[in-house]
């Protein structure tokens, strides 16, 4: 005879083993059969894992039986139905199982069984989520033993591992049943610091299942449209490609539901392509100008290093550099100004004539500089201070108040794209607002309590960081706000990436990096290929880029070093935010 501990299988059956507690013996399945069972639906999936569960650990919790009135040495199940129908297929009949003798009456076994039913709450997914993290790292990530220990397929184990990412709210919100799976699971393809606020949309405007997917695929960027190369997305889990595969619940295929990746992806692409079509343009003049193809093929050869970094590590190591060598601090926002008046200038002189003969040495190659570097990262530095503008709007809505007003009396505010706002009314009004007429728009928009209407405030100052002409406007509302770029941009691969060995050797020396490993170190780094050499940079042993500001990003031109406070963290703006 065995001896078992009890779970609790609910209040009614608990006062009926506290009242007299009974032993705990095993009896073989062909002497049990099936009482009366309120459940007439037994989930295929979940009786397969059962069965799995089983045969790996046995039955760990008895199953509560009568005696039969029918037979002398027969019993009825009063609590246990599903655990005994697994048995039968993973012991077969003539397996024993633990059990818990109880007389009853007919009319206690039916309030018993309806009872056990009713009470007993199985674990939540979130916890199973939490467990299988926990499984998975004593298996060493091993994904097919974790299943095989947990006794769940493949599938079950990928889907809750999706929801350990889920933020603590979300996770306390499905726990307690105010939100259901399927909110859970679309959640779950949101980035983590964006999915409390849209928690919050959920729950205030009581939107099911079907409206939040349909608000979040407003929000998602059509991979289709990507300028850039998507190799990495298809792996992604913010890809909705991957979501299908794991959830029942999931937005349509070919959407990236990761929107600030998808714009630092975007940046980067345009940001090739400007550099792509200026040394095309380089090239024509070049040619032009000398009347062969010799500047052709140097633009050529720039082109390829755009593409292939390594060609510029093995090749021409200074690649495309500015001939302005003006004072390293000097401030350069008005760089596209300038460039502009210099060209103008340079088609008023006159053209030099053509030298037949013998051919001219390389005219020396113009030192780098920070603004000589800042002016090929122009479009990058835009488009990021846009970004962390309008992140910081978002977040303080007396700062979105004052730039709108800015923005009203100077003539700009009509500058910000209808559709900006328009296509995420939805998301920051009310899920109907789209489809009123204008006299119940202006209802809505009086009814919308304080807090509702600062963040719509708030989104409409983001958009207009977003879709201001002029980058000045955008500097000057940085400044005013004390904006700091290190919460939104740190240097990473893809930034070091677009310079020449000798601008990144420039951005050593100015970051510092070069001061912390030495003159020597730094040139046994130099000497390798570039992707080595950036690789290098980014992992030197007790140095950290975090809060480092290269001169080439910065507003006045001037390298800005970390702060002496802990870098803040990120601040994403939350999924009813995105307008910005």
């Amino acid at each position: 005879m065995t001896r078992a501990r009890t779970r609790r299988l609910g209040t009614g059956i608990s006062a009926l083993i506290a009242a007299s507690p009974p032993p705990a013996t095993t009896l073989p399945l062909a002497s049990i059969s099936a009482g009366y069972n309120p459940r007439r639906y037994f989930d295929s999936r979940k009786h397969e894992e059962l069965v799995a569960s089983l045969r790996l650990r046995g039955m760990l919790q008895p199953i509560l039986v009568r005696p039969a009135r029918e037979t002398s040495d027969g019993y009825l199940i009063v609590a246990g139905g599903r655990r005994y129908r697994a048995a039968l297929e993973a012991f077969g009949p003539e397996g024993e199982v633990p059990v818990i003798i109880r007389e009853m009456t007919d009319q206690e076994a039916l309030e018993a069984a309806i009872d056990e039913n009713d009470v007993r709450d199985d674990a939540s997914e979130t916890e199973q989520a939490d467990a299988a993290v926990r499984v998975l790292a004593a298996c060493q990530d091993d994904r097919g033993e974790a299943a095989r220990r947990l006794g769940w397929s493949k599938t079950k184990l990928d889907r809750r591992l999706a929801l350990a990412g889920l933020c603590e709210p979300v996770k306390h919100a499905l726990d307690e049943r105010r939100i259901k799976l399927g909110h859970a699971e679309l959640l779950a393809a949101v980035p983590a610091d964006k999915q409390e606020k849209a928690l919050e949309t959920i729950l205030a405007s009581g939107l099911d299942v079907g409206k939040t997917r349909d608000l979040l695929m407003r929000v998602t960027q059509d991979l289709a449209h990507a300028c850039f190369d998507k190799s990495e997305c298809l792996a992604c889990p913010f890809n909705s490609a991957a979501q299908r595969a794991l959830f029942e619940t999931h937005i349509e295929d070919g959407h990236c539901t990761n929107a600030g990746c998808f714009e630092l992806k975007t940046q980067a692409a345009e940001m090739i392509r400007f550099e792509q079509e200026e040394c095309a343009e380089k090239a024509a003049r070049a040619a032009k100008t000398t009347g062969d193809d010799t500047g052709a093929k140097q633009a050529e050869d720039e082109i390829d290093a755009i593409d292939d970094p390594d060609i510029a590590a093995d090749g021409d190591e200074d690649g495309v550099v500015d001939d302005d060598t003006g004072d390293s601090g000097a401030p350069f926002l008005h760089l596209r100004d300038e460039q502009a008046a210099s060209s103008a200038n340079d088609a008023r002189k006159p053209t030099a004539p053509i030298d037949t003969g013998a051919r001219k040495p390389d005219t020396p190659k113009s030192p780098v500089t920070a603004r000589s570097i800042a002016t090929r990262t122009r479009e990058l530095r835009e488009a990021t201070w846009r970004t962390a503008l309008a992140r910081a709007l978002a977040a303080n809505p007396a700062h979105a108040q004052t730039t709108i007003l800015v923005a009203a009396m100077s003539g700009t505010l009509p500058q910000i794209k209808a559709e900006t706002l328009r296509g995420r009314a939805g998301l920051l009004v009310g899920a109907s607002f789209p489809d009123l007429d204008f006299s119940e728009k202006i209802a809505e928009i009086q009814a919308l309590p304080q807090a509702q209407a600062a963040t719509v405030l708030s989104a409409i100052g983001a958009a207009y960081a977003k879709d201001v002409t002029s980058f000045n406007h955008v500097a000057d509302l940085a400044r005013a706000f004390a904006v700091d770029l290190r919460d939104a941009w740190q240097v990473d691969k893809t930034f070091l990436a677009r310079y020449s060995k000798e601008e990144l050797r420039f951005i050593a020396r100015e970051c510092g990096l070069i001061t912390h490993i030495g003159e020597k170190a730094f040139a046994k780094l130099l000497g390798q290929k570039k992707t080595d050499l950036i690789t290098g940079m980014l992992h030197v042993l007790g140095f950290e880029w975090a809060g480092r500001l290269p001169s080439a990003m910065t507003l006045d031109g001037a390298y800005g070093s970390p702060p002496a406070r802990p870098v803040a963290p990120t601040s994403e703006v939350p999924i009813t935010h995105l307008a910005a």
